[in-house]
């Protein structure tokens, strides 16, 4: 069964997720990868903070072009690996009241307290179907730092309907990514000395 979820989320909402849980994100939520988050933690601009009180934030370097209108559209939109991140995300969090954050590979520790602190999930979205994602954004509202960042990492605010996420960290501490990384050590160990 699939959990909707409507874009701001509330910490109670949030609180509920459990590693596993499939998620369709519906609202707004703000593209952020290295540059974006170095600004926020070092800058704190407030241009950003609106989109991101109890939102979302995707790892994401999107293909992009302008449509006969003038208005920007999403071609590809796939998720970007999370760990570089690490540094930021669980100030990043905390800071701007962030509720979900989207990539893929998971997160380590200190995002893991983060999350957990101030009720938040980790979503992985699946590499490869960029093309698809896309699809899933119905409009581009804003974008921020295209000049300076270039297209890839600027902030894209996007307007999303039906995203499909699975929550791999919750609030709680559990990490499937943990999961699977004790497992796989387990049974190379097995294969190993058997």
């Amino acid at each position: 069964m699939k959990i909707k979820l409507d874009i701001p989320i509330s910490e109670e909402a949030v609180r509920q997720l459990k590693v596993g849980d499939q998620v369709e994100l519906n609202g707004i939520m703000v593209t952020a990868r290295d540059n974006g988050h170095k600004l926020m933690v070092e800058e704190r601009p407030d241009f950003i903070r609106p989109y991101l009180k109890e939102g979302v934030i995707y790892h994401c370097g999107p293909v992009v072009k302008k449509d006969e209108q003038g208005q920007w559209q999403f071609v590809a939109a796939g998720p970007t690996t999370s760990s570089r991140e690490e540094p930021y995300q669980a100030t990043v969090i905390g800071e701007y009241t962030v509720r979900g954050v989207i990539g893929k590979g998971g997160m380590k520790d200190r995002t893991i307290a983060g999350l957990k602190e101030h009720g938040a999930v980790y979503f992985h979205a699946v590499g490869g179907l960029g093309t698809l994602l896309a699809q899933r954004v119905t409009r581009v509202k804003e974008v921020f730092k295209l000049e300076e960042f270039g297209t890839p990492e600027a902030f894209w605010v996007i307007e999303v309907k039906d995203f499909p996420v699975v929550v791999t960290m919750d609030s709680h501490g559990h990490s499937i990514h943990d999961q699977v990384l004790t497992s796989s050590q387990q049974r190379l160990r097995e294969l190993i000395s058997g």
